[in-house]
Formats: C-alpha cells, sequence, structure tokens
C-alpha cells in the first residue's frame, strides 16, 4: 500500500496528521489555561520528530517524512514564517517608545541585557562539553547566539497571550509591547553581527545601502499607493528584501523582519493586519512548528538534553525577572508591577524557535543545542499565562503607571 501512493497522498497525510493531531489534544485535553494551541502545536512537532515518532516508529515515520513531502513543507513553512516575521516588523511602535523613552530604554535594555548574560555565562558552561557548538561556529558566536536566545521576547506570541489576558490595550500592556519592540531590534541586530561574514563582508555592506535607498523609494511608494495596492505590494517588497539578505549571506528572515521593520502600521488596517497573523497561525505555521519539531537531536542523550534545556530556562527566566525588577526600583515601581512585566517579557515560543532555526541553519549550534532551546522556548512560554494570571487578578486594584 505504501509503494501504490505518490507524493501529493503522502504530503496530504502529513497535513492531517499536523492539522488534526494538535487540535485534537488542545480542544479535548482543554489546556489552553497552561498551553495555548501555539504551544501545542510546537510539543506535537517535537513527538512527531525523528527523537521519539522517529525512534519509535522509524518505518512511518521515514514513510510519511520522506524527502519529497520534507522538501514540500519547508516550502511553505519558510514563506509562512517570513510573512510572520514581516508583520512582527509592521507591528513595531517605535514612535510611542520614542516619547517614553527614558523609560522604554531602561526597562528595554535591562529585560535584554540581563537574560543575555546569563545565558552568554550558561552557554560558557556548555563549550566545557562536546556536542553543542556547531561546526561553522567561532566560540563567540555560540556564546552571543544562545546568550540571545535566552533573552528573546516573542512578540507576535507577547500579542496573543495579552489579548487572551485581556491587558493588549491597557496601559501595561502598550508598556510592555514597547519595551518588547526596542528588545526585537536589538534581537535582529545582533543576529546580523553574528552572522556576519568576513569573505562576505563587501556584499553584506553594500545590502545594507541599497537596502537604505531602495527603503525611502519604498516608502514614498506605500505613502502614494491606496491601501487596497499596499497589501500587493508588501509581497513583493518581502521577497526582495528576503532574497537580497540571503544573497549577502545574512540569512533570509534577517531580510523579513527588515522588510515589516521600515513599514508603517497605519499604512494596513489593524483588523485586517491582525486577521492576516490569525489566519497565519491557523493554516500555515503549523507546518512550520511541525518541521521545526523534525530538527529535534536527542544524540547526547535525553537526560543531557533536558539538563541543558533547565540550565537555560533558569537563566531566561531569572535574567528578565532580575533585569525587569532592576528596571523597577530606577522607575520607582511595585514589586508587583516589575515581576507582571518580567513574566510577560519571558515569553518565548516564536521568535527564539525562528531564531534558534537560524542558528543550526548557520551552522552556529548543533542539533542537540537546538532541542535544548525548543524544550526551553515550549517551558517558557507555557510558565506565562499560569504565572501572570494570578498576579493580575491579586493587583487588580493596583494603578499602573502611564508615563
Amino acid at each position: 500500500m505504501h509503494t501504490a501512493m505518490g507524493t501529493t497522498e503522502i504530503f496530504l497525510i502529513a497535513m492531517l496528521v499536523i492539522f488534526t493531531l494538535p487540535y485534537l489534544i488542545w480542544r479535548l485535553g482543554n489546556t489552553d489555561y497552561w498551553a495555548p494551541l501555539v504551544v501545542v502545536q510546537i510539543i506535537t512537532g517535537v513527538l512527531l520528530g525523528p527523537g521519539i515518532l522517529g525512534r519509535a516508529y522509524p518505518e512511518y515515520y521515514n514513510f510519511v517524512f520522506n524527502p519529497q513531502v520534507m522538501a514540500a513543507m519547508n516550502g511553505i513553512a519558510w514563506w509562512a514564517v517570513m510573512l510572520f516575521v514581516m508583520i512582527a516588523g509592521i507591528e513595531l511602535d517605535l514612535k510611542k517608545a520614542w516619547e517614553h523613552r527614558r523609560e522604554s530604554m531602561i526597562t528595554a535594555s535591562l529585560a535584554l541585557g540581563t537574560p543575555l548574560l546569563f545565558g552568554c555565562i550558561a552557554a560558557v558552561g556548555m563549550l566545557g562539553y562536546a556536542g553543542w557548538k556547531g561546526a561553522q561556529a567561532h566560540d563567540w558566536q555560540f556564546v552571543l547566539g544562545v546568550g540571545m536566545a535566552c533573552a528573546v521576547t516573542a512578540l507576535p506570541i507577547l500579542i496573543l497571550l495579552m489579548e487572551k489576558l485581556e491587558i493588549l490595550r491597557e496601559p501595561i500592556g502598550q508598556r510592555i509591547l514597547r519595551y518588547a519592540s526596542l528588545d526585537d531590534i536589538a534581537i535582529w541586530g545582533v543576529l546580523a553581527l553574528i552572522l556576519l561574514d568576513w569573505d562576505r563582508v563587501g556584499r553584506q555592506l553594500g545590502f545594507f545601502l541599497v537596502f537604505a535607498v531602495a527603503t525611502l523609494l519604498f516608502r514614498r511608494l506605500m505613502a502614494w499607493l491606496e491601501e487596497r495596492d499596499r497589501w500587493y505590494a508588501m509581497p513583493v517588497w518581502l521577497a526582495l528584501c528576503a532574497l537580497a539578505a540571503d544573497w549577502a549571506g545574512l540569512h533570509f528572515m534577517v531580510g523579513a523582519f527588515l522588510a515589516g521593520a521600515v513599514t508603517e502600521a497605519h499604512w494596513f488596517d489593524q483588523k485586517r493586519l491582525d486577521a492576516l497573523r490569525q489566519h497565519l497561525l491557523l493554516t500555515f505555521m503549523p507546518v512550520y512548528f511541525l518541521s521545526t519539531g523534525l530538527k529535534t537531536n536527542w544524540a547526547l542523550g535525553g537526560s543531557a538534553v533536558f539538563v541543558a534545556a533547565a540550565v537555560l530556562l533558569v537563566a531566561s527566566v531569572a535574567g528578565k525577572l532580575a533585569g525587569t525588577h532592576l528596571a523597577g526600583r530606577i522607575l520607582g515601581w511595585s514589586r508587583t508591577e516589575s515581576s507582571i512585566i518580567g513574566w510577560l517579557l519571558q515569553t518565548k515560543a516564536l521568535i527564539m524557535i525562528i531564531f534558534a532555526n537560524i542558528l543550526l541553519d548557520k551552522g552556529v549550534i548543533t542539533s542537540e543545542t537546538f532541542t535544548a532551546l525548543l524544550l526551553m522556548a515550549i517551558g517558557s512560554t507555557m510558565l506565562t499565562v499560569p504565572v501572570v494570571y494570578p498576579k493580575l487578578r491579586a493587583a487588580a486594584q493596583l494603578v499602573f503607571k502611564t508615563s
């Protein structure tokens, strides 16, 4: 029966598994409080990967996720995640951050810098053992990459969680978005530094020069176009930026983020932009989660990977909380307020997984390190709502500062 099936039929079997299994787990298990559907999809991807399904049932694993099917899925996943990252770039609100620059800069720098430091310390410890650093990486690239993975805040998932907690449009929710937006820029800037290729540095500098000129022309064009035409112009701009960045050796995801970062959110209807993000999460991103899970590896032994994941999770959460509490002391926040902000900003999920995928693709980390980072991201995101919700209820009468 297996040999009689063509690639199309096997691809559709894979789609059935990807879209059915996580939904049933999420809905029938009623996991939304501690594991939103996005998290369940990521966990399912890990379960369907080579370390678990592939080891237990290698024949079925190799049948469904054969090279032809994986090639088709990777194409869908690449385009989906590029669109998702572009939307994250569009949603950056730098004007608000500038209006409240003292508070925003103090909080964003400490909320990013402290977990970055903690994560770098953990990465230095990992260098003492074989199997964690990628074959193409210098020590500093590995340390900085893992450290930044611990510091990442997943802006799109943060928005979804704050909607669930009903604070997205509240003053505290808007403040947290400002802090996360500034950190988002730093994250992609550090990634560009890590990926800097001295053999192609001229090409990479040329990319930034051409991108600067192209951005001026693009912004003039978008301001001139009607909104209905802007929606058609954006995928073209995305493809051009991603292609140019990848050609320069910076990875297409850097180009996707830059494409969105130079785009004004007010050029588009906010409801349609929100709907596009939701539709991507519903229809395309589950394919990306599955392809991510297929990159997991337990070759060093499950215990070593879980220990590394636990250490990185502690570094991430403790660093983020330490940073926001220090910012709170400087800015006069209450301990509860600092704690809520810190727990929300430590949310990882999508952006960290994208970040780690790029490090893996470029040989900065191994698949074992990627697996540990993925487990850390899952744990980080699952902690957010169960920890923050009781704190919000306890602080229902607290008046959050809006300046």
